[in-house]
């Protein structure tokens, strides 16, 4: 009798269908990209399964190989898109809906990762010491009227690597090099904290203006303490002397092992989608990539912007010249 009940039980769970799932690794924090991820197994019954890898992932996904549970890939930063493509271990995906829902200047040209959401990385400056029309251009950052009055984050951090890459990529490395060690001397301080610490430098009178990406001010604006800091500092988007407002991208790549290719591609194709566009925006106070995506009020009131239109994997081809850059000039101190 306990046989027939045991035999019963296992051709019960052979029979059951397997649990619909996709499993990402993810560079970004959990906490940022959970709302959006909820939303889509609200919809399809597909679980999402978050692994926050904060360094590593090519060299975890390479020792992985075919045996990888990761489905897809989701990053900060094109460099590190690229740094994924060039490692070989994702896989193009042909999909109309992406094709139709991002720009192609926010896409791999070969179909191998996908920008779900752009973000600026602009100056914040001093509501009371720095004037309107005082920070027009990213050059200007180096001349000596800033020097003691700038604030940032570590140099060697991806957001401002990519910023010198886009410098690389207009004016050459000679040029980046000198620049990166004018804006060195300008400083304020050593650098140190994140976009949102040097925000709180300003309200604190240690410096008048800091380079930070927009959606900090949103984040800022949401939390008890820091809304003082935020409402010290106004949102100054420069521009390249030859070009427009930096911008950077979140992006997402499905692996070569994906085990649940179907489910994944589903995901993907959500994340593009006008709901989850909506909620990347007024959640995480992010720019849209699908065109005509409504921002939310608080993004839309600081203003528009003309983007630059440097090729985003132009860019990200000069990350190891920026590194080496922001170590030859000292940049940390």
């Amino acid at each position: 009798m306990i046989e027939r009940a045991m035999l019963l039980a296992a051709a019960s769970l052979a029979a059951a269908p397997a649990v619909a799932e996709v499993n990402v690794y993810t560079t970004r924090q959990p906490v940022l990209i959970e709302p959006v991820m909820a939303a889509f197994t609200e919809e399809t019954g597909i679980d999402v399964n978050l692994a926050y890898i904060d360094s590593g992932i090519v060299e975890r996904l390479k020792a992985e190989g075919a045996r990888s549970p990761a489905d897809l890939v989701m990053t900060v930063d094109i460099a590190n898109l690229k740094q994924i493509v060039d490692a070989d271990v994702i896989q193009p995906v042909n999909s109309d809906a992406l094709k139709a829902h991002i720009p192609a200047e926010l896409r791999d040209s070969e179909d191998r990762w996908f920008g779900l959401t752009s973000r600026a990385r602009i100056v914040y400056a001093s509501e009371d010491r720095v004037a309107d029309g005082e920070v027009t251009t990213y050059e200007d950052l180096a001349s000596d009227k800033w020097e003691g009055r700038i604030c940032t984050r570590s140099g060697t951090h991806n957001y401002n690597l990519a910023l010198l890459s886009a410098i690389i990529a207009h004016h050459g490395e000679e040029y980046a090099k000198e620049w990166a060690a004018n804006v060195r001397d300008n400083l304020a301080r050593k650098p140190q904290g994140n976009d949102r610490a040097q925000v709180r430098a300003i309200w604190a009178g240690e410096c008048d203006i800091s380079l930070g990406n927009t959606y900090y001010m949103g984040l800022m604006l949401s939390d008890a303490e820091q809304s003082e800091w935020a409402d010290s500092v106004r949102i100054v988007f420069p521009e390249f002397e030859d070009g427009g407002t930096h911008l950077n991208i979140s992006g997402i790549a499905m692996t070569k092992a994906s085990p649940n290719h179907d489910d994944a591609l589903m995901l993907m194709e959500f994340l593009a989608s006008p709901e989850a566009q909506a909620i990347y925006a007024e959640v995480n106070h992010e720019y849209p990539v699908l065109p005509g995506a409504q921002l939310s009020e608080l993004v839309e009131s600081w203003g528009t912007f003309t983007p630059d239109v440097m090729d985003l994997t132009t860019i990200a081809e000069h990350r190891a010249a920026a590194l080496r850059i922001m170590e030859e000039v000292n940049f940390d101190g």
